[in-house]
């Protein structure tokens, strides 16, 4: 018989507030690495979140030159056309 695997449920964002934010930020900031999600509250409305930042062990994905954050890339049909007489003084050209 086969053991089943339980998935891990995403335990939910402990909410405290900003004085007792202040106080114990190291504390608050160490349970954030070890995975917690924590949301500090001003006068019960959440107003910022303290979270984990990828592992170290996790390698970051590197753009690829020209593309931007989306991985969009687009150039104009006459990107390499020459540049107007008029472009080239507002360049200094």
């Amino acid at each position: 018989m086969k053991a089943q695997l339980r998935k891990k449920k995403p335990s939910l964002p402990i909410q405290v507030n900003l004085y007792e934010a202040k106080t114990q930020l190291s504390s608050l900031v160490e349970r954030a690495a070890n995975g917690e999600e924590i949301v500090i509250a001003k006068a019960g409305k959440p107003m910022a979140k303290i979270v984990p930042i990828a592992p170290s062990g996790t390698k970051l994905e590197r753009r690829k030159f020209g593309q931007n954050y989306l991985g969009i890339t687009y150039m104009s049909p006459d990107w390499d056309a020459p540049m107007s007489e008029e472009d080239l003084a507002d360049w200094g050209m």
